[in-house]
């Protein structure tokens, strides 16, 4: 899809058990400062391709990856996993705040979980940065050492963003970020996304068609753990190459 682009998938598979694969032998370019959308009906393998660039599977000795990942043009497999899990952020489905931690300590979650010591001024400006990022400071700054929980489903998804890029990534990976929230809350995420692209790389997991053509730039369609196609948005949905995909975007199957 890119010349230069900042994350190149190369014949990915990921098999949760012998001989049957989630993900089958998936290629990809992804632009860099762009919003790339991953669609396709229910366990296609979109979420297990997104969790592979951040090598979320290692959790799981069972799961077998092969291919490879490469992030600048070094492979994923090769890198400390806290320096690829600080440079690729990750965003689940439902807002997910650490309910045992305050708005401000959520925020520098990712500074203290992994040890990273900072002069109390270097928190403070990381704090507010992330939350102004994600349109949340106003909202937010005279609560700052409150629970994150009183906030609204809407808020919570904005400060779980403020915490992935609090940690300053170059790739952020949302898995359905907006299917948890009502049609107001999700219409702020999606304005925000289209904002945070000019600073970061976004990921997109979705299952809704509308929202991939009103905020990606870029589009993959997969089907039983294969990439069927991928390319521009607009492209994709106007022009598919393939029967399978314009039968799912016309609501034949999925």
């Amino acid at each position: 899809m890119t010349d230069n682009p900042i994350l190149e998938i190369d014949n990915l598979s990921v098999a949760y058990e012998t001989g049957r694969s989630a993900v089958k032998n998936v290629s990809a370019s992804i632009v860099r400062n762009a919003i790339t959308a991953i669609m396709g009906p229910s366990g296609c393998g979109k979420s297990t391709l997104l969790r592979a660039v951040n090598r979320m599977h290692e959790l799981y000795p069972s799961i077998k990856t092969t291919g490879d990942i490469r992030l600048d043009g070094e492979s994923i497999f090769s890198m400390p996993v806290i320096e690829l899990r600080r440079r690729i952020g990750m965003v689940f489905q439902r807002p997910n705040p650490f309910p045992n931690m305050t708005i401000y300590e959520n925020v520098v979650a990712g500074y203290t979980l992994n040890d990273i010591r900072l002069k109390k001024t270097q928190r403070d400006d990381i704090v507010e940065k992330a939350l102004h990022s994600v349109t949340l400071w106003d909202e937010v700054k005279d609560s700052l050492f409150r629970k994150g929980t009183f906030l609204s489903g809407g808020q919570q998804q904005r400060l779980c963003i403020a915490r992935a890029i609090a940690f300053n990534p170059e790739i952020l990976l949302l898995d359905e970020p907006t299917s948890a929230l009502d049609p107001v809350a999700t219409a702020k995420v999606e304005d925000l996304l289209g904002e945070l692209k000019k600073e970061y790389t976004l990921l997109l997991v979705t299952h809704n068609m509308s929202q991939a053509a009103r905020i990606s730039d870029d589009s993959m369609f997969m089907y039983l753990g294969e990439l069927v196609e991928s390319g521009k948005t607009e492209t994709l949905f106007t022009n598919p190459h393939d029967q399978r995909t314009e039968a799912y975007l016309t609501g034949k199957f999925g």
